[in-house]
């Protein structure tokens, strides 16, 4: 059982090669997995990874909000769990992008393969029968895979607006920072003032 689970592993990983997908087919196939079953899993996959977006993109709003009840003392606080979180969105948004390829890519090496295993069949009525599935499935799925990439292509303009504050809220620690560099500035031209007029009267004293 362990060497099945470390060979499917092995297999899963090479599949993130193009040049391994036809040996993971083989071998999971080998095991009773057929396209349709890993196609299963990869959408599977897919949503769980939009749902882990779409929580972590509210948490990330959440963080924004936040901001409004923020003095200038807790500022860099903000900022700090902010930009965290805004990592952390564009992270998971990388994630389900990748998650939606993977899906694409299975999808379409199984309708490849339908689409070929069809000549073979010599039956007329039975070919017509599995060309008519084969255009239905395949309209489903595009129809299901649109949806997927049209809620993906959503987490650019909120991405880009997160970090627009993100770098906003930095620039307003910048300013902060140089303001209070000005009350230090200050400081020191009077120390600077002190220590010249010192000078002056050990030089005069000299």
């Amino acid at each position: 059982m362990l060497r099945r689970q470390v060979l499917l592993l092995s297999v899963l990983s090479c599949a993130l090669l193009s040049s391994c997908q036809s040996a993971m087919y083989s071998t999971l196939e080998a095991f009773g997995y057929e396209k349709r079953d890993i196609l299963v899993g990869r959408i599977r996959n897919a949503q769980e990874d939009q749902v882990s977006a779409q929580e972590q993109f509210q948490t990330t709003l959440e963080a924004l909000k936040e901001l409004t009840g923020t003095d200038g003392g807790d500022l860099e606080k903000a900022y700090d769990r902010l930009k965290s979180e805004y990592n952390r969105s564009e992270a998971r948004a990388n994630a389900v992008r990748a998650r939606i390829r993977t899906v694409e890519d299975v999808a379409g090496d199984m309708f490849a393969e339908w689409g070929q295993e069809i000549g073979e069949i010599t039956d007329a009525n039975l070919r017509a029968k599995s060309e008519s599935r084969l255009r239905e499935t395949e309209v489903r799925y595009q129809g299901m895979a649109d949806r997927m990439n049209e809620a993906a292509s959503r987490m650019d303009p909120l991405l880009e607006t997160f970090n627009n504050q993100v770098l906003y809220l930095k620039h307003e620690l910048n300013a902060q920072m140089i303001g209070d560099l000005e009350g230090v500035v200050v400081d020191l031209e009077n120390e600077v003032d002190v220590l010249v007029a010192d000078l002056q009267k050990a030089i005069d004293e000299a």
